[in-house]
């Protein structure tokens, strides 16, 4: 009996990778740009994106240790903090990203939309964490 296997791990790429900016706006307008999120492996994967816990700076630090990127929406990076799937749209301060959970196939691509919204005045900006299973 002959038996065989291949072990993989997911692949992915982030275009824009890092950071989305928004740029200034007048305030009560409203900008959206989008990301794209490609499996480049060969196999099914999940993502979902979470608001970035307030000790980002050393998840990113750990990241950047490991040799992952460290992408930036306004800034987007792969970590490893775990959380509830997130169903709706993700509203953070002035951005909202949707979708915020999915599956992607082989060498599939899911477009994320990020949009920001003029509300106060000032600069505002958030960091989001793009977690995808079997990274």
């Amino acid at each position: 009996v002959r038996v065989t296997a291949k072990a993989v791990y997911s692949k992915y790429t982030l275009e824009p990778a890092s950071p989305i900016n928004f740029g200034p706006m007048l305030k009560g307008t409203k900008k959206t740009q989008t990301v794209v999120l490609k499996n480049k492996g060969m196999v099914n994967f999940k993502f979902r994106i979470l608001q970035a816990p307030k000790d980002a700076s050393a998840l990113e630090s750990q990241s950047s240790k490991q040799g992952e990127s460290a992408p930036s929406a306004t800034k987007h990076s792969t970590g490893r903090k775990s959380s509830s799937l997130t169903q709706g749209p993700l509203n953070l301060g002035m951005f909202t990203v949707s979708p915020c959970s999915g599956s992607i196939s082989p060498w599939g691509q899911q477009k994320i939309t990020v949009e920001c919204l003029a509300g106060q005045e000032g600069t505002c900006e958030e960091q989001l964490y793009i977690d995808i299973t079997g990274r």
